[in-house]
């Protein structure tokens, strides 16, 4: 049994856009480049054709996997959450390096939203893992691969 997983709003709206993409544009580009493909002859050495079948086989791959994710996702709208003053999925986190005094921000994503240079960590991460649950004025200590550091949550926002 496949449990549900946590996404925002925006994340699903670009699950949603891809797989239309994928449905709508790229899915008949590969049927016309195969039938293209075809139409030259001999497909046991048509190098164009066996990309193309290779290319159909991905993209056809990623639309199971996009509506898998989708039919299994529980979208959560960060603007409706209470105003807890914890960190809870969703929320985005000011912090403080409390050894280099360092400020960095980021929002606390599902998996597949995730991308550090947005300044978006999966909820899975070690960062995010060590700050839900805490308040604004915690410290926390996260092991990260370059060893432990030292976080103060400075702010959270409910953005």
């Amino acid at each position: 049994m496949t449990t549900k997983v946590p996404m925002t709003i925006t994340g699903a709206e670009r699950l949603r856009s891809e797989l239309k993409t994928l449905k709508s544009q790229t899915r008949p580009e590969i049927v016309a480049a195969i039938a293209e493909a075809r139409s030259h002859g001999d497909l046991k050495e048509n190098a164009e054709y066996h990309a193309a079948r290779e290319q159909q086989s991905f993209v056809e791959g990623r639309i199971n996997e996009i509506e898998h994710k989708l039919s299994y996702a529980q979208i959560i709208d960060v603007s409706q959450l209470p105003r807890s003053g914890k960190v809870v999925f969703g929320v985005t986190v000011e912090l403080i390096d409390i050894d280099s005094n360092e400020e960095s921000r980021y929002q606390i994503v599902g998996e597949d939203e995730a991308d550090i240079k947005s300044g978006r960590i999966s909820v899975n991460s070690p960062i995010a893992r060590a700050l839900l649950g805490k308040e604004e004025g915690d410290e926390v200590q996260v092991d990260v691969p370059s060893g432990v550091k030292n976080l103060e949550i400075a702010e959270i926002l409910y953005l």
